[in-house]
């Protein structure tokens, strides 16, 4: 692996050159972004960069030749530690990062890092999925961000900062990275032989918003099929969102105790729906003109919005406001329930009741 295979975010592997030409690389960093889209092997292949013997650093261009290159490929190196959540867990254990109950801050993560590196001048640490640490495993991380060793790097992977605590974030150089560009996951489906023929990645690219995760999912046909039915089920006037609730729930539990990719569909789902809105509120713009009578997308506007321009515009805040919830790793169930119904009584009445 080199840095050709990170594709989408040159501008960040540039702002990594710049600090290293200085000197002047931060110790902690939270990766923030949309499931997919290259955080890890960014993560990889800044880990391979900075314990590369044989090339310095700040040139970004690790010689893959050397043992330390080559063990960093394989996740052998004894200065790289890796921390990601089992598969059959729904956290990532405390034990990971202080150790057993027996040896409490003799092992994991926390306790490594504090070592002395084996064969460089470096040590490397990559929490993978940090949305999925509980309060006790944020708390004992926390104490080794706040004073991380001397010549460490530690980088969390998360999708949403707000699903970090305050104080992680604020100890944290936070480095946002975008969803893929279309023509990039175009590409990547046709190379991963997820599809057949270049126009159907392209149409499957655009849909994925930059993220080959939520594409993985729209090859399966029942999030295809819950998105159709929840559009149609927003164009009609007082629509049922209680049964709606029901269905898209449903979907959901189908996906196990997978989270992320429960969130990851629902996160689909409300952006669906907002553009639905903002679609919307562009015909309902147009009552009173000439266009009105002809152009049946308004009417249909009308049916679906019966309050609307105000109700137009709440139910795209509603939408925005969900997806902050959902961020904020709100109970699932919950959330759909919650902002089905805000929906179908902001199209009706153009607000939304708060207690």
């Amino acid at each position: 692996m080199n840095w050709d295979d990170v594709l989408g975010h040159d501008r960040i592997r540039e702002m990594f050159a710049t600090a290293l030409s200085k000197n002047r690389l931060a110790s902690t960093f939270l990766f923030v972004g949309p499931a997919a889209i290259g955080k890890r092997k960014f993560a990889l292949m800044l880990a391979k960069t900075l314990l590369c013997q044989n090339v310095p650093a700040y040139h970004m261009h690790p010689c893959g030749n050397c043992e330390d290159c080559k063990q960093v490929d394989a996740l052998t190196h004894p200065d790289l530690l890796t921390v990601s959540k089992p598969k059959d867990k729904t956290r990532i254990p405390v034990e990971l990062l202080i150790g057993d109950g027996q040896h409490r801050m003799e092992s994991g993560l926390c306790h490594d890092i504090a070592m002395r590196p084996f064969r460089g001048q470096r040590k490397v640490a990559i929490l993978d999925d940090a949305d999925d640490l509980n309060q006790e495993g944020a708390n004992c991380l926390l104490k080794t961000l706040e004073e991380p060793p001397v010549d460490s790097v530690i980088i969390l992977i998360s999708q949403s900062e707000q699903r970090q605590l305050p104080t992680i974030r604020s100890r944290c150089q936070i480095i946002r990275f975008a969803p893929l560009p279309d023509e990039i996951v175009s590409d990547l489906l046709l190379e991963l032989q997820w599809v057949s023929d270049k126009p159907e990645a392209d149409k499957l690219a655009r849909q994925s918003k930059g993220s080959l995760a939520r594409a993985d999912q729209l090859r399966d046909g029942g999030l295809q099929g819950i998105a159709e039915v929840l559009l149609s089920t927003l164009a009609k006037r007082d629509f049922h969102s209680v049964q709606m609730a029901k269905d898209v729930s449903d979907y959901l539990t189908k996906m196990g105790d997978d989270a992320p990719k429960k969130r990851e569909a629902l996160s689909h789902l409300i952006e669906l729906a907002a553009d639905f809105y903002r679609n919307q509120l562009v015909y309902l713009t147009k009552l009173g003109t000439e266009e009105a009578s002809t152009e049946p997308e308004i009417r249909s506007a009308v049916i679906a919005i019966p309050a609307g321009l105000d109700g137009a515009v709440a139910c795209l805040e509603r939408c925005a406001e969900a997806e902050i919830q959902l961020d904020a790793n709100a109970n699932i169930a919950t959330l759909v329930e919650a902002w089905l119904d805000d929906l179908a009584t902001a199209s009706r009445t153009g607000f939304v009741e708060t207690l």
